[in-house]
């Protein structure tokens, strides 16, 4: 139970730190074999810029959660607490539909690039794997709103109680 709150509580930074990392440790090397030992390696941009995707989409779920995502607040700023709190629920709704179509097309094209057998040309790893990373990281976004959509729907209760 504890890695699971473990998880819970860390597995976007993780994924975000250790592909920044790794991509950060891919091009520094790069670098050096190309200025200094002048021999490039094929494989390292390659590398950095599939962590990069793995990155920007693990990152949408660290925003979700932390809930910094992008939304204009000019509007809803002048309504009552329990207006916000509607609307809140109303953009967390929509973004979770949009979390699952994305999902579901994710796991369509990924299987689809796993039927075609496709490899990436230097590092040769099967390109299904890079395509999962979409559905992968909108199944934590996912986990994320759900997790949201339940403390927006405690929030909306308490305004309920405490009057408009």
């Amino acid at each position: 139970m504890k890695v699971l709150q473990f998880l819970n509580k860390r597995i976007e930074e993780i994924i975000t730190v250790a592909c920044l990392g790794v991509m950060t440790i891919s091009i520094g090397l790069q670098v050096f074999m190309r200025y200094v030992v002048q021999a490039s390696l094929s494989w390292s941009e390659e590398l950095a810029r599939y962590l990069f995707i793995f990155f920007v989409y693990a990152g949408i779920s660290y925003g979700v959660k932390m809930k910094r995502h992008v939304r204009v607040e000019a509007f809803t700023m002048w309504l009552s607490p329990r207006k916000q709190a509607i609307i809140k629920l109303i953009s967390d709704i929509l973004f979770l539909a949009f979390a699952i179509f994305i999902i579901y097309y994710g796991f369509v094209t990924a299987g689809r690039i796993f039927r075609l057998n496709q490899t990436s040309p230097a590092l040769e790893i099967r390109m299904g794997y890079v395509y999962g990373t979409l559905p992968f990281c909108f199944i934590l976004v996912a986990i994320r709103l759900i997790q949201n959509l339940y403390h927006s729907v405690k929030e909306l209760a308490s305004t309920r109680e405490g009057g408009e």
